[in-house]
């Protein structure tokens, strides 16, 4: 484990308490300094053999502790401290990345009860835990930020205005479906905002409810309907369709089955707009313990899985934007925001929770920090005349929100707690 720690950490002020009791310190004293301790000598050996899996682990069960400042300072120090470069995963490491590729298709077996199943693992989750750290109109999504400065309420808000501009959305009345619609905050914008007509779908019993009962106290009855239903058995078609986060949800053995439902669904002068977590590398297999803690059958992909299945089914990429480190300053501030908070996750949940969630956030972010995870946004048509021919038209179409935005007032619709309880 020490030469395991030395190869890794040669900058930064890292301090372990081994489970013999030895403390050692790794790096040039240089940074903020991190000390955690192992508890268990059981701990050692298996963060030495499969540290993607049980660095989180350990952590959660608690036979990892830090003392002294907390878990993204610790991922900090690994993935940066290598002067010579990016962090490298060691021969046995790859060797174990790529077992789990290789049968990657067994656990993203995505079938209708299955994709219920693991929709509802993450997202049935008590809406009081989401509304510790997500903005007020809970957008459980990479913000956008147009300036660094911006808070996550102005940079959820700036999202979705960014996703309706490039869903050019031409005249009110337009129908629209939401495949994965979550707490249904896409939906309610199109309509409140540009006049749409929207149908929301999601396989979460808690978001159901709780977008429905937003939809009746909104005013919008009658332009948005939200329902718990699988996007494959959805039937009639649409003049935009906007998946916000579902994507990765859906399982590489079904690529080619949602892009040819979604081809069938989108009108012939339609635009569709799929936001999703990408990578920037060669396919690689999920990590462990998010697949295990978090998103259960969830994958990300490269943007190479993605766009073969998008050509069979006849549909036309009309733009791709990368949003690069967008996602990193989301989840700082949904780390800040449950870290202000934790206690009352506590209460809620208990210690280990709150553990495996802290982990979670802070590993998210490093991922899109310091690895290869970015954020994908596709703009797709049957035709290639459904859009203008030059992206100018984005941002007059942000601009013009902002205005409506303005004269109506932006803010989110209210929670309505007995739902979301």
């Amino acid at each position: 484990m020490d030469r395991f720690i030395s190869t890794i950490i040669r900058r930064g002020n890292l301090a372990v308490t081994f489970a013999n009791g030895k403390v050692k310190r790794y790096g040039d004293a240089t940074g903020s300094p991190i000390h955690i301790r192992f508890n268990t000598n059981t701990a050692q050996r298996q963060i030495l053999t499969n540290p993607e899996y049980y660095l989180g682990h350990c952590y959660g069960e608690g036979s990892l502790d830090i003392i002294e400042g907390d878990m993204y300072g610790l991922l900090e120090a690994i993935y940066t401290g290598n002067p010579d470069g990016e962090f490298e995963f060691k021969p046995w490491m790859k060797a174990l990345a790529a077992v789990r590729y290789r049968f990657r298709h067994f656990r993203e077996n995505n079938v209708t009860t299955r994709a219920r199943a693991n929709v509802q693992h993450h997202y049935d989750l008590t809406g009081a835990l989401y509304d510790l750290f997500l903005d007020s109109d809970r957008q459980y999504s990479c913000a956008y930020f147009e300036t660094p400065d911006a808070d996550l309420e102005q940079a959820q808000l700036a999202k979705k205005r960014h996703i309706a501009a490039k869903m050019v959305m031409s005249r009110p009345g337009l129908s629209v479906l939401d495949i994965g619609c979550g707490w249904g905050g896409m939906a309610i914008y199109l309509a409140r905002f540009l006049g749409a007509k929207v149908k929301g779908v999601t396989l979460s019993d808690e978001q159901l409810a709780v977008a429905q009962k937003r939809a009746q106290d909104g005013g919008f009855k009658d332009k948005i309907r939200f329902e718990l239903q699988d996007y494959r058995h959805v039937e009639e078609q649409f003049d935009r369709i906007v998946s916000v986060g579902m994507f990765e949800h859906v399982g590489r053995p079904f690529y080619d089955q949602y892009f040819q439902q979604s081809a069938k669904l989108l009108k012939k002068d339609g635009v569709m707009l799929m936001h999703t977590i990408g990578r920037t590398d060669t396919p690689t297999a999920t990590n462990p313990f998010i697949e295990k803690y978090i998103f259960p059958g969830g994958y990300i992909p490269a943007l190479s899985e993605v766009m073969p299945a998008i050509e069979r089914a006849g549909l036309r990429v009309t733009d791709i934007e990368i949003l690069r480190l967008h996602y990193a300053e989301t989840l700082k501030a949904w780390r800040a925001r449950f870290m202000a908070r934790r206690e009352e996750a506590k209460a809620l949940y208990d210690e280990k929770f709150c553990r495996i969630w802290e982990f979670y956030l802070a590993s998210s972010e490093s991922a899109f920090r310091w690895q290869n995870l970015v954020i994908f946004q596709f703009q797709l048509a049957h035709d290639l005349h459904a859009v203008p021919l030059t992206r100018d038209y984005i941002q007059t179409a942000e601009n013009c929100l902002k205005n409506i935005e303005q004269k109506q007032g932006a803010g989110a619709t209210s929670f309505p707690h007995a739902a979301a309880e």
